[in-house]
């Protein structure tokens, strides 16, 4: 690969991490030919993109990066075979790695970046699958905004009945 063929490597990598609020760095290493193919596919079904990269090439982009989003935390993660996995749903590469384990151990998640929180190692991949997309939470905050104004309307329009109810009787009383 010449220098110019890095150099746009890593102006496309920075690229992609500078635009992305969530990636995972992965190690597919002894997987087969076919396991990986099928894994890449699941991937692109989802609309996760799997990039195998050499692991100086994806540091040089990270640290020519913008400061803010602090790639330091993933650095130890780039050892050995890398693909690094961009997507914009948090938990779904997680999702669809547990999935895939079904089958196959691998591959291994080295690290996870999501909104500038930086989870490092295979054990963190349950959290990972577990975490609520942004549309999930919204979801369930407009539910909890929406249910006290209804249960405030049930009680005001039961309320007005027992009022009526007891005018009523009074009326009736006297």
């Amino acid at each position: 690969m010449t220098r110019q063929e890095k150099a746009a490597v890593i102006e496309e990598l920075k690229q992609k991490f500078e635009s992305t609020a969530f990636f995972y760095v992965t190690d597919s290493s002894a997987m087969t030919v076919e396991q990986v193919n099928k894994l890449r596919r699941l991937f692109h079904e989802k609309g996760i993109e799997m990039r195998v990269v050499k692991n100086t090439l994806a540091r040089k982009a990270m640290e020519s990066a913008s400061p803010e989003k602090n790639f330091v935390a993933v650095f130890d993660s780039l050892k050995g075979p890398t693909a690094i996995l961009f997507t914009d749903t948090a938990n779904l590469p997680a999702k669809v790695i547990k999935e895939f384990r079904k089958e196959s151990d691998k591959p291994i998640l080295k690290a996870a970046y999501i909104d500038s929180d930086v989870f490092v190692g295979d054990e963190n991949l349950e959290v990972l699958a577990n975490l609520k997309s942004k549309e999930d939470l919204l979801g369930e905050l407009l539910t909890l905004l929406g249910s006290p104004m209804s249960n405030l309307l049930s009680a005001l329009g039961s309320g007005g009945q027992d009022v009526m109810g007891v005018l009523k009787a009074l009326e009736e009383r006297g």
